[in-house]
C-alpha cells in the first residue's frame, strides 16, 4: 500500500495544503484563506479541520496512511523543527510549539521549517534544482529569503537559523535593515528596496524597461550588478552547483540576470564558480507546499 505526507505552507494571506506521494505526485491540494486574526489557535484549528476533511476523501483514504506533516512558516524555526520562534504577518506568534500542538490535534508527526527553506527544498526536489545536490536559493520578494541545500540536505545550522542569505552585508554604510544591520543585500534587491529607490513597483519597472525606457533599463542593469555582488560572497563560501532565483521579482529576470551573471564572472574565481548555473525557479507559489512535503518525507519516511 502507498503512503502519503501532507505539505502545508502557512502565509499571511492564505494557507496551502497538499497530499504528496514519495514520487512527488500531488494527489490533492487545497488553498484556504488565513484566519483573521491569524492567532496560533485559529490557524491550528483551521489546519486540523482541513486535514480531517482531506484524509477522508476516497482518493486519499484509499491510497494509504499519512506518514506525517511538513509545514513552512514565515519566520525562523528552532533547529529541531518543532517551534515557530516568530512568524511574520501572523498574530501573537512567538515561541509557538506548532509541531507539538498540531500533533496533539491530528495524531500525526509534524516537522516545521522556515518558508524560504521549504521553497528551496521544493525547487531542489521537483523544480529548477532537481539535477543538483548542492545549491542555494534566493527568494526576491518583500524581503529576501534564502535556502541552502548541501549534499541534497537542507542546511539550517546548529540553531536552525542558517540561510538568511538576504542579510549579508553589501554596503557598510547602507540603509538600515530590520535585522539591525546596515546595507544588507535585502536593502538593495527586495521589493521594498525597489520602491524606495524608484517610487515604482517592480512590475511597472519591468514593463517600462520592455518598452525601452532608459531609466528602467539602467535600473535593472544596476539591480543585476548588485545581486551579482551579493551572490559572489555566497558563492565563495558555499561553491554551489546552482543558484536559483525565485520570488516575485524573478519575473523580471531576463532584464537583470545577464548583468548578474557578468558580475559573478567578474568577481568570482573560476575555481569557485566552475560550471555554476544561475537558474530561475520553476515552481512559483507552489514551491513552499512542495518543499514542506519533502521536509516531511525526509523526516518521517523511515518511521
Amino acid at each position: 500500500m502507498n503512503s502519503l505526507v501532507i505539505g502545508i505552507d502557512i502565509g499571511g494571506t492564505s494557507i496551502k495544503l497538499g497530499c504528496f506521494g514519495r514520487d512527488g505526485v500531488c494527489h490533492q491540494s487545497l488553498t484556504v484563506p488565513t484566519p483573521r486574526p491569524a492567532t496560533p489557535k485559529a490557524v491550528i484549528d483551521l489546519i486540523k479541520e482541513v486535514i480531517s476533511m482531506m484524509i477522508k476523501e476516497p482518493q486519499i483514504y484509499n491510497l494509504g496512511p499519512i506518514q506525517g506533516i511538513g509545514i513552512g512558516v514565515p519566520g525562523p524555526v528552532d533547529a529541531e523543527g518543532k517551534t515557530s520562534i516568530i512568524a511574520i504577518n501572523l498574530t501573537d506568534w512567538q515561541d509557538v510549539p506548532l509541531a507539538k500542538l498540531l500533533e496533539e490535534k491530528t495524531g500525526l508527526p509534524v516537522v516545521i521549517a522556515n518558508d524560504a527553506n521549504c521553497a528551496g527544498l521544493g525547487e531542489a526536489w521537483l523544480g529548477a534544482g532537481s539535477q543538483y545536490k548542492n545549491l542555494i536559493m534566493l527568494t526576491l520578494g518583500t524581503g529576501v529569503g534564502g535556502a541552502i541545500i548541501l549534499n541534497s540536505q537542507l542546511f539550517v545550522g546548529h540553531q536552525g537559523a542558517a540561510g538568511e542569505l538576504g542579510l549579508i552585508t553589501l554596503n557598510l554604510d547602507g540603509p538600515k535593515c530590520n535585522s539591525g544591520n546596515n546595507g544588507s543585500l535585502e536593502q538593495y534587491i527586495s521589493v521594498q528596496a525597489v520602491r524606495r529607490e524608484t517610487g515604482k513597483e517592480p512590475l511597472e519597472l519591468a514593463n517600462l524597461a520592455l518598452a525601452g525606457d532608459k531609466f528602467a533599463l539602467e535600473f535593472w542593469q544596476n539591480y543585476g550588478r548588485l545581486l551579482g555582488a551579493g551572490l559572489a560572497s555566497l558563492i565563495y563560501i558555499l561553491t554551489p552547483e546552482a543558484v536559483i532565483i525565485g520570488g516575485g521579482i524573478s519575473a523580471a529576470a531576463k532584464l537583470f540576470l545577464p548583468a548578474t551573471k557578468a558580475e559573478v564572472k567578474r568577481r568570482v574565481l573560476l575555481t569557485s564558480s566552475l560550471k555554476l548555473q544561475l537558474l530561475i525557479a520553476k515552481l512559483g507559489n507552489q514551491a513552499g507546499v512542495i518543499g514542506a512535503a519533502k521536509l516531511a518525507w525526509t523526516k518521517f519516511s523511515d518511521q
